[in-house]
């Protein structure tokens, strides 16, 4: 199977999907003149012209309300946050309008348009340029939540947020771009709504997603070493969660870890944890750990930095707590 990055998969996923239904269009800001700042767009306006990938003014609110629009009369638009954080700005237009449409006509009218929202920190990018907000977004009724990890999740992922006729909002870790790994060849989806055991493990349940999977793969690797067995679960969507896949691994292995980039104060783990406990407080042998970041602004300080982010090396430690 072929390698190529994170970034080039998405690509690949939009030139497709393009290709594929003619009412699908991209629009952002510095989309069509400089392919995205992370590059994830580029050569899509040679190939569909500016009518299909438009530059839009510095405005997400803008942006998302006329992408509604768009949705509404038919079409199904991509619309690009450029930062995640930004997503702050338009918040009326996605919780208020985007999430409730289609409840609210009872149903007569879908909103089929996704937003792609880099998130995460990258070195001193600082407060606002390197939040992981999945959380807000996941408690809004009509959004689904999706987050890959990796390149191959990357490409099928988005592919299935384009097709589907509901609201969908796509994060993808900014520090993911560069990332390369195996995608198939050819047309497929990565269901949404399911997660995948990435390792089987008798242990312990480890849950994360997004960069801090990758980390959560390393820290299984140390820990199996100590002779701990890791099972290993690729969240892939926050909303709607897998519930089924994480209540079997936790009856098997009896143990639960959750770990995210994001704040751990009501954080996407939070949720999981309430789901355990309520449903399978009688297959637990320790305590369920939750390990996040701290409850602070992301600092810009390289040492500050340093200590906020969530590691391989933090995972590690809270995998060691359930079997204190």
């Amino acid at each position: 199977m072929r390698t190529i990055s994170f970034a080039q998969a998405t690509l690949e996923a939009m030139e497709e999907e393009m290709t594929r239904d003619g009412s699908v269009f991209v629009m952002g800001e510095d989309i069509a003149r400089q392919g995205g700042i992370f590059g994830q767009f580029k050569g899509l306006p040679d190939k569909f012209g500016k009518e299909r990938v438009i530059d839009t003014p510095i405005s997400e609110t803008a942006i998302v309300g006329a992408a509604i629009g768009a949705a509404l009369a038919g079409m199904r638009p991509v619309a690009d946050m450029h930062f995640a954080d930004f997503m702050g700005v338009c918040f009326d237009e996605i919780f208020n309008q985007m999430a409730k449409i289609h409840y609210m006509f009872g149903g007569q009218k879908s909103i089929p348009m996704v937003l792609r929202a880099p998130d995460g920190m990258i070195n001193q990018a600082a407060a606002q340029h390197s939040q992981s907000v999945e959380a807000f977004f996941a408690h809004i009724p009509g959004l689904k939540v999706v987050i890959p990890s990796n390149p191959a999740d990357a490409k099928g992922l988005l592919k299935a947020a384009i097709r589907d006729d509901n609201p969908v909002i796509y994060f993808e870790h900014k520090g993911l771009f560069s990332m390369k790994g195996e995608v198939p060849e050819g047309d497929y989806v990565t269901p949404i709504g399911k997660a995948k055991v990435v390792r089987q493990g008798k242990d312990v349940t480890l849950v994360s997603y997004s960069m801090m999977m990758n980390h959560a793969i390393k820290a299984a690797d140390e820990l199996e070493k100590d002779g701990i067995s890791v099972e290993l679960i690729d969240l892939r969507s926050v909303s709607p969660i897998d519930e089924e896949t994480i209540l079997n691994s936790v009856a098997k292995t009896t143990r639960l870890v959750i770990a995210h980039e994001a704040v751990k104060r009501c954080g996407v783990g939070a949720e999981i944890a309430a789901l355990v406990a309520e449903k399978a407080i009688d297959c637990l042998d320790a305590p369920i750990v939750r390990v996040g970041s701290p409850f602070t602004p992301v600092p810009f300080a390289r040492i500050l930095e340093k200590e906020y982010r969530v590691t391989t090396d933090t995972i590690v430690a809270g995998v060691r707590k359930v079997f204190a």
